[in-house]
């Protein structure tokens, strides 16, 4: 158990070093929103909360994933059958956790696109030429089949909060002139074709604010993952 714990708290360590934007956004060649109609499964966010220690090693909150899950389902499925007018499939319970293989692979490939697209000139693939040419593959067809949708809609999130410990130290530190990062939240959202797993949106959110804790703050998480979201015309 101590063991994932430090993998965990390593891979944030990795995510906050690649938030340095605030916001990046990309479509895939020849696409630029979605048709009327459109009908999108919403997939389950892949979604956890940490504490950030004194000694900065970012500890996993259950309590609060669990609110958080709650809130962001919650926000998301408003926003877009209302804000945004589109036709959306909520998967079943059962549906939701036959997919989680699906949902573990656009995490990771949702983590190669934020570092190999978005990233730094020296990280970016000459195979791609700057393009968002990625996929999921076709193993996506299994959620058309078992939502008659079209389209899926993908998100991944993680967000930390600053203990009181990591406040004194963050204080104690300053006074010495030395400065050491708190919080950080950070989303990847995307929109993905189900005949062809092909990754049509991509967004990136990373900043050092936002609490998806509560109902009201889950919300606007959402608005700002979702700024430029393809939206029929």
């Amino acid at each position: 158990m101590r063991a994932r714990t430090i993998i965990k708290a390593a891979s944030f360590a990795a995510l906050i070093a690649l938030a340095g934007s605030a916001l990046a956004q990309n479509l895939a060649p020849g696409f630029d929103a979605l048709p009327r109609g459109a009908r999108v499964a919403i997939m389950p966010t892949d979604i956890e909360l940490f504490s950030i220690s004194a000694g900065g090693v970012a500890e996993p909150k259950a309590d609060w994933t669990e609110a958080a899950s709650r809130h962001f389902k919650n926000a998301l499925i408003e926003k877009k059958k209302n804000a945004l007018k589109l036709d959306v499939v909520e998967l079943a319970e059962k549906d939701a956790d036959e997919f989680d293989e699906i949902n573990a692979i656009h995490g990771a490939i949702a983590r190669a696109i934020a570092m190999h697209h978005l990233g730094p000139g020296f990280m970016k693939l000459p195979t791609k030429d700057g393009k968002l040419d990625w996929s999921l593959g076709e193993s996506t067809r299994a959620i058309k089949q078992a939502t008659g949708a079209d389209y899926a809609f993908f998100t991944w999130v993680r967000d930390s909060y600053t203990s009181g410990e990591r406040v004194a130290t963050m204080i104690a530190l300053a006074v010495l002139g030395v400065g050491v990062g708190g919080g950080v939240q950070t989303g990847y959202a995307s929109l993905v074709e189900l005949e062809t797993g092909r990754v049509l949106w991509f967004n990136r959110l990373a900043r050092q604010s936002g609490d998806l804790r509560e109902a009201d703050r889950a919300a606007e998480t959402i608005d700002a993952l979702l700024s430029g979201f393809p939206a029929p015309k």
